[in-house]
C-alpha cells in the first residue's frame, strides 16, 4: 500500500476510534443521549459518517433556503436529523427526541471539531 493512503487510512480509523469516544462523552455528559457500549458508539460513528457522506448534502441542498435565512443555523437541525436517524438504524444508540438529537449533535459536533484540529496537527499535510 502507498504511503499516503496508509496515512490516510490511520487516520481515518483514529478520527473513528476518537469520535466513538467523543459520543460516549456526549452521553456521559447529556441525557437525551444513551449509548450501550464503547462498540455501539464504533458502530454509531461508522452509520453517521456514512449518513453525513450519503444523506446530509441532499438534506442540505433541500434546505438552503432556510439555512440562508437563518445564517446556517438551521445546519445544526441537519446534524441532528443525522443523529436522529443514526439512532433509529442502530440498537446500541438512543436518542430521546428530535431536540435531544439537535443538542447531542451541537455537543458531538464541538468535540468532533477539537479531534479533527487534533488529527490536522497529528497529520499535517
Amino acid at each position: 500500500m502507498h504511503h499516503a493512503a496508509m496515512l490516510w487510512c490511520m487516520k481515518l480509523l483514529l478520527k473513528w476510534l476518537l469520535n466513538a469516544g467523543a459520543l460516549l462523552l456526549v452521553a456521559a455528559v447529556f441525557s437525551g443521549v444513551q449509548v450501550a457500549s464503547y462498540a455501539s458508539a464504533l458502530w454509531a460513528v461508522v452509520v453517521i459518517s456514512l449518513l453525513n457522506t450519503l444523506v446530509r448534502p441532499v438534506l442540505v441542498l433541500l434546505t438552503l433556503p432556510v439555512t440562508l435565512l437563518t445564517v446556517g443555523l438551521f445546519l445544526f437541525v441537519v446534524n441532528g436529523l443525522m443523529l436522529w436517524a443514526a439512532s433509529g438504524l442502530l440498537g446500541g444508540l438512543h436518542v430521546t427526541g428530535f431536540w435531544a438529537a439537535v443538542w447531542g449533535a451541537i455537543l458531538f459536533s464541538l468535540l468532533g471539531m477539537a479531534i479533527d484540529s487534533l488529527l490536522a496537527r497529528l497529520f499535517p499535510q
